[in-house]
């Protein structure tokens, strides 16, 4: 039975690469822009949400809470993008070459589809960034591995399909050596994808105040830069339990005061003073108020966030579609107002 899966592999990769060329056909007709300027490309992207992350999907396509009408919904709802959140770690072989499964290669594949063909550019992000940061040379096998088998299964997309190396390097993982795997992975995407437009963000989680420790290949122009932006946690991260610092903090409001609005202004300035010195558009990948702050502040958050990244010509997503932070409440299928509003809205 093992010896058979290179063979199915290679049969769906290439109906994979059917349906992306096609899909490919059809975008380049609908659209005389061309994607290779990822500043164009990065404008494209536009309002994004993160999506399936922690959504049983992954185990099983009939148990994920995310179904195929949500990514037209978020179309409608005036999204241009998705985020999807990939942890494939625990579905790769142990040994090398660290094989994916085909179940879970199959749920990715569908996830593209879905979006491409809701009009939705497609961010492939390698979520992976505790197992990477608790251990970066254990995994390391793993890490290089994942690009090796998904860069040239997308060789064939559009260029709306765009590549995130790993999401908020951190801990274990310094920035100088986040500054070389990032780039032995990107040598490996390059192999087959030369123009296809790549996330790096920052190391320290993709904070704004790292990005000065990322150095960036001069050569490729196919490089957006990424941030996360949180500040202030004792707001963001009032009552989540995976951060105990403010697991038990309740009852912060937002903005407490002008000059808490302005910092907000001012960190994104800075990002956007060292996009301008460094010529390289920005994403900001992630953003948002856990549910347990009061609504009519995570609105306001929300809202300010949103605003001032695009005054700043930044594309973003926010974090994210349901589980937590949530956008869609998908039990009593409905949205949440206040916050599809506050990232919607014009103002």
């Amino acid at each position: 039975m093992r010896k058979s899966l290179p063979v199915l592999a290679i049969l769906c990769g290439g109906l994979m690469s059917i349906f992306l060329a096609v899909c490919r056909a059809e975008e380049m007709k609908k659209n005389e822009e061309s994607y290779e300027d990822v500043f164009t490309l990065n404008r494209r992207i536009g309002r994004g949400v993160n999506i399936i992350g922690y959504d049983r999907i992954w185990q099983s396509r009939e148990q994920g809470r995310f179904k195929a009408k949500y990514f037209k919904m978020l179309k409608d709802a005036g999204f241009d993008s998705v985020r999807i959140n990939l942890h494939p770690f625990r579905y790769m072989a142990a040994q090398d070459p660290h094989a994916i499964r085909q179940e879970w290669l199959d749920t990715l594949d569908w996830a593209v589809e879905n979006a491409l063909a809701a009009g939705l550019a497609a961010i492939l992000d390698l979520h992976e960034f505790n197992a990477v940061g608790r251990d970066p040379d254990g995994i390391k096998g793993k890490f290089i591995s994942f690009w090796k088998q998904i860069a040239p299964r997308f060789q064939n997309a559009p260029p709306t399909v765009l590549f995130e190396i790993l999401n908020e390097p951190c801990r274990n993982l310094t920035a100088d050596l986040w500054n070389q795997y990032y780039r032995e992975a990107l040598a490996i995407i390059r192999q087959t994808n030369p123009t296809r437009a790549v996330i790096v963000g920052s190391a320290d989680f993709n904070a704004v105040d790292a990005l000065d420790t990322l150095t960036l290949p001069l050569e490729d122009r196919h490089i957006i830069v990424t941030v996360h932006y949180y500040k202030p946690m004792e707001f963001t991260h009032q009552g989540a339990g995976w951060t105990p610092a403010f697991a038990n903090i309740e009852g912060v409001p937002w903005p407490r005061s002008e000059e808490e609005k302005q910092t907000v202004v001012d960190d994104l300035k800075k990002v956007s003073e060292w996009a301008a010195q460094h010529n390289r558009p920005i994403f900001l990948g992630e953003f948002g108020a856990y549910d347990n702050a009061e609504m009519d502040s995570r609105a306001r958050y929300t809202n300010h966030l949103a605003r001032t990244a695009e005054q700043f010509g930044f594309s973003w997503a926010y974090w994210q579609f349901d589980s937590n932070f949530i956008l869609y409440d998908i039990p009593n299928d409905k949205w949440i107002e206040p916050i599809l509003n506050a990232l919607t809205s014009k103002k």
